[in-house]
Order: C-alpha cells, then sequence, then structure tokens
C-alpha cells in the first residue's frame, strides 16, 4: 500500500499554528513511509473562502518546506463529481431529497430544544415517512444521507485508540445543498476516495464529524479502501486555555516576518504533541526518519512562545552566516539601514548570531555598527569620571598605535586596566557607551576591531 496522506485547509484565512502542526504531521507521515503528500484547498464556504487566504496558505506551506506531491485540488472545480455521487447514493436508497425549507428546521429546533430535546432533523422527508408532504412549488431540494438509526458507527484511531459513536445521536445531514455545493462532511469522503487518502490526519475538533463520514464512506466502498483517521490533540495555550491570537495563534508568516527560521518552526511543531525519545532540536530529515503516530501524545499540547524563541535561538546559533547575513541585511534595510555602508554584515552576523533569538533581534542588535546612537550627555556624566577619564585617555592613545586586530587591542585593553588598577567593567562600559551608544555588547576587543581604528578613535571622546 502507498501510504497518501492530505493536508485540506479552508481558504478563509492565513496558515496558522494549529494548522501547519497538522500540514506537517501529515507531511512527515507521507515521507517517512515513501508516499504521496496531497493539498486540497475545501473553499465551499463561499462567504469567507478568498483567494487572498488561498495565496497565505500557499506561501506559508513553502516557507515551511512543507512540498505537496499532488494538487492543490478545490473543491468548487468539482461540483460535477460531487453531484455524480450523490444521485449515486440516491440511486442506491443511501440518501434522499429533501424539502425542508430553513424556516421548518428553525421551528423545529426550537421546539425540541423548548422540551429538552437535541435539536436536530427528524427525518421526514424519508420515503418511508414522507407520503402526504406537499413538496413546496420551484424549490430546489436539498440531499440527505439516511443515517442508519440503530447500531453504532466506531473506527480504531491511530491516535485516540477506539472510539464510537451510537447512531441514534446521528441525524440525516445534508451531502447537497440546493446550489449543488456540497457539506463538509461529503465533500471530503468523495474527495478522500477520489485521491485514494490512506491516511486522515487532522485536529480531534473533527472526531464528531468522523462517524458521519464513516456512514458516507461504507455506503460508497468496501471497508479496506476507507481510509485510517489520527486525530491531534488541540494545542492550548500556556494558561491552559484554547490557543488564539494572544497566546501567539497568528499566521505563519507573522512568525518570518519576526524572524524566525522555517526549519525551528518545523522543530517547534513537530514538538507540540509528538516527540522521539528526550530529543528537542532536531532536522527536518530526523524528523521524517522518526516520525509516528504511536508517539503523538493523547491529551493537549501547549504553545509556549518562550519556547519558541528558545527553539529559533539554537538554530540561529548554527545558521550558516551568508544566509543570515542575507535575511539580516533585508531586516536593515526595511529599518532604513543600508549594511553596505559599515563593515562586513557576515563579520558582524558571525559575531552577534549567539546572542539572538530571531533575524530581527539580530539586526537590532547589528545595527550599532551601521547607526551611531549617540549617547545622552548624563549617560556619559555617569561613567567617565575622574577615574575612568585618564584610563580612556591612555586607551585612545594606545589604539591609535597597535596593529588593528583582535589580539592587539584585547593586549592594549589589558595593559589600560593593569595600569590604572581597573577591573574589566570600569573600563569597558564607559568605552561600550563611547563608541557603541550602548552599555551591553559582545565581546569588546571584537566589537572594536569591526567597527574600525578610526571610527572608534573619533567616538572616543575623553
Amino acid at each position: 500500500m502507498i501510504v497518501r496522506t492530505r493536508f485540506a485547509p479552508s481558504p478563509t484565512g492565513f496558515l496558522h499554528i494549529g494548522g501547519a502542526r497538522t500540514a506537517l504531521f501529515s507531511w512527515a507521515y507521507a515521507r517517512r513511509h515513501g508516499g504521496k503528500f496531497i493539498l486540497r484547498i475545501e473553499d465551499t464556504d463561499l462567504e469567507r473562502s478568498t483567494e487572498l487566504s488561498v495565496n497565505a496558505i500557499l506561501e506559508g506551506m513553502k516557507w515551511l518546506g512543507l512540498d505537496w506531491d499532488e494538487g492543490p485540488f478545490f473543491q468548487m472545480k468539482r461540483l460535477a463529481r460531487y453531484k455524480e455521487v450523490a444521485d449515486q447514493l440516491v440511486a442506491a436508497g443511501h440518501a434522499y431529497p429533501c424539502w425542508m425549507t430553513r424556516e421548518e428546521l428553525d421551528d423545529l429546533r426550537k421546539l425540541q430544544t423548548e422540551k429538552g430535546l437535541k435539536p436536530r432533523y427528524d427525518g421526514r422527508w424519508r420515503p418511508e415517512r414522507s407520503q402526504g408532504l406537499k413538496k413546496p412549488e420551484g424549490a430546489k431540494p436539498v440531499i440527505r444521507f439516511r443515517t442508519p438509526e440503530e447500531g453504532e458507527v466506531g473506527w480504531n484511531d491511530l491516535v485516540k485508540g477506539p472510539i464510537s459513536f451510537p447512531n441514534k445521536e446521528l441525524d440525516d445531514l445534508v451531502l447537497l445543498r440546493a446550489d449543488g455545493v456540497p457539506t463538509y462532511n461529503f465533500g471530503v469522503v468523495v474527495d478522500d476516495l477520489d485521491m485514494e487518502i490512506t491516511h486522515v490526519i487532522r485536529g480531534d475538533d473533527h472526531v464528531n464529524n468522523t462517524p458521519r463520514q464513516l456512514h458516507i464512506f461504507n455506503a460508497l466502498v468496501e471497508r479496506e479502501k476507507i481510509p485510517a483517521f489520527a486525530h491531534l490533540p488541540m494545542i492550548l495555550g500556556a494558561d491552559g486555555e484554547r490557543l488564539s491570537k494572544r497566546h501567539g495563534a497568528v499566521s505563519v508568516m507573522q512568525y518570518m516576518e519576526e524572524g524566525f527560521l522555517p526549519e525551528a518552526l518545523d522543530n517547534y511543531l513537530a514538538r507540540l504533541g509528538w516527540s522521539h525519545g528526550n530529543e528537542e532540536v532536531f532536522t527536518r530529515k530526523q524528523l521524517v526518519e522518526w516520525f509516528d503516530l504511536g508517539h503523538v501524545s493523547k491529551s493537549p499540547a501547549q504553545f509556549d512562545p518562550g519556547k519558541a524563541l528558545w527553539m529559533n535561538q539554537q538554530y540561529l546559533k548554527h545558521a550558516d552566516d551568508v544566509r543570515l547575513s542575507g535575511l539580516t541585511e533585508l531586516v536593515l534595510k526595511d529599518m532604513g539601514i543600508d549594511a553596505r555602508k559599515g563593515p562586513p554584515i557576515d563579520k558582524v552576523v558571525a559575531l552577534l548570531k549567539d546572542r539572538a533569538n530571531t533575524v530581527v533581534h539580530l539586526a537590532e542588535n547589528a545595527r550599532m555598527f551601521y547607526v551611531y546612537e549617540q549617547p545622552i550627555q548624563k549617560d556619559i556624566e555617569t561613567q567617565v569620571d575622574t577615574k575612568t577619564r585618564p584610563a580612556l585617555q591612555m586607551l585612545k592613545a594606545k589604539l591609535a598605535e597597535v596593529p588593528w586586530d583582535r589580539k592587539s587591542i584585547a593586549a592594549a585593553i589589558a595593559e589600560v586596566l593593569k595600569a590604572n588598577a581597573m577591573k574589566m567593567p570600569e573600563l569597558a562600559m564607559p568605552v561600550r557607551l563611547l563608541v557603541t551608544g550602548r552599555t551591553q555588547t559582545p565581546s569588546l576587543d571584537a566589537v572594536l576591531e569591526l567597527l574600525g581604528r578610526d571610527t572608534v578613535l573619533r567616538r572616543l571622546l575623553v
């Protein structure tokens, strides 16, 4: 059997964290088993689906490196196929036309609610119950599925284990609306069958949809052609509440804008509800080698923005300097800074990347090499006093003479410290402030070397 998985988002918004994790797990499972990963766009929500959202989803998938083998397929281009299958179900007695109006259904649900009953369609247009009912003139019917009224339906979920539902809890769902557009539960079944999907990996908010879909599957094909189901636990915020924008559940492209590396976000998403021993940081290749559904947690995962930043920091530390330089230069450009007017950006990145948790953070730290932020006089007076001024003057004199390399600069600083009986912070703090406008930087000798002799001497006004 060739494994075939799919990711099937609705284009009603951006690709968010929950959807991205579902896509990642489906992609990884297909890649692990040498199968195919299919992308399908479920665009039947005509009021909310937009081309902008489609493009945002595709952009997010590409940025995360989740390449698909087939698609994207669009449901609205397959309406003739859904009608064909609906007609097939009607002919076989598994479905029937229903002329119940929206007003009648609302009145029924209101009455049921008043009686303390579960609001549901009462099956009045089932062929065996519809004698005497008059079809409204000029009205087009919906097509409803004839759900079994006895027994139960169930499956062995690859994450959650055995799950079953009594059929009496399920009413006759609409398959095809009067305008010919399929409902969600019907469209996905037809698509999954036509695309020969073997494993449906999706969020556990779909658990209640699965019994309805299984009934449709059973009416169409033999059991061995029905895909296996794996329902992933939801993602919660650190406070235990359902993940929302305030927890960081934003578009994955916002993480790109904030300076995340896609492989870092992939790694973090993979750890949301799945594990491989105690491994925290691993490559995309390792994820494919290790991924299995047996180690997906049954419990909700918690999204921790701080942990996501930590993960990104690990990847920044080991990122290629040339690649990172290009990304940092783009951020600096957005800040209105020309990175060509200063030390080589790759050397700046190599010095700073261990201290940054995002590319934006890295660019903000790199800014001091390209834009001088004049320190305020009050801060200068705090750092440059009767004790530090002579030491600064001595350092300036030595820096004017030594070879301009890190080793020589460090030796000059050490001589001044010894001659003035000072500790490193006493000298480094005022030097940093005068030369960079900041009191915290990486190693002082490395910073001075990159800034260049002329710049350092010009700013050491003592």
